[in-house]
């Protein structure tokens, strides 16, 4: 059976922190897949900047020129908010899931996810670190770092308007949302 990562996200926008996590991903685990994962709206948010669409777009720009990886619109398909559980059960039944990909922004609200007792017994975690960011994973049952050197969130790019970690392939989509949102230059 095929050996897959999955990391998901609202890729809002998709920005170098990301393509650093997947590049680093495909190196160094034990995997024959990376399925990038974005969400129609992540469960714990109410909206999204860019539509599910133009975010999957953004995704397969990307990603989908890099050997081993995937990008899936399981979750955008749907329409509506997809729990981790829901698309871990989804892959599994066509694919041996080994790992789930998450920044480790996430552990503070991970046990809040749905269903993570059963998540946390299937999978093991990979939790990429932004610098010198502590990791926390008393929580986890099996997990391994990865390490990524690119100081970035969707959350600056969206708040100030940090394009310089926004890939040239999508920067002018990306700053053009971000001008109409905010209706003045970024």
């Amino acid at each position: 059976m095929i050996k897959v990562a999955i990391f998901g996200g609202s890729f809002d926008p998709p920005h170098m922190g990301h393509q650093g996590i997947v590049q680093r991903a495909v190196e160094v685990l034990d995997i024959d897949k990376l399925i990038v994962l974005p969400a129609f709206l992540n469960p714990f948010k109410r909206s999204a900047l860019a539509s599910a669409e133009q975010r999957a777009s953004w995704c397969h720009t990307l990603f989908d020129t890099i050997e081993g990886v995937e990008v899936s619109d399981y979750e955008i398909r749907t329409g509506r908010p997809v729990y981790t559980s829901e698309s871990l059960r989804h892959f599994q039944k066509q694919y041996d899931v080994r790992y789930l990909i998450i920044g480790s922004d996430n552990l503070a609200s991970i046990t809040q996810w749905h269903d993570f007792a059963w998540i946390n017994s299937v999978i093991t975690w990979v939790i990429a670190q932004r610098g010198a960011d502590p990791i926390d994973p008393k929580v986890l049952r099996e997990w391994v770092p990865l390490q990524i050197d690119i100081p970035v969130s969707s959350t600056k790019v969206r708040e100030k308007g940090h394009l310089d970690m926004i890939d040239g392939r999508i920067r002018e989509e990306v700053r053009t949302l971000l001008h109409n949102e905010k209706g003045t230059q970024t």
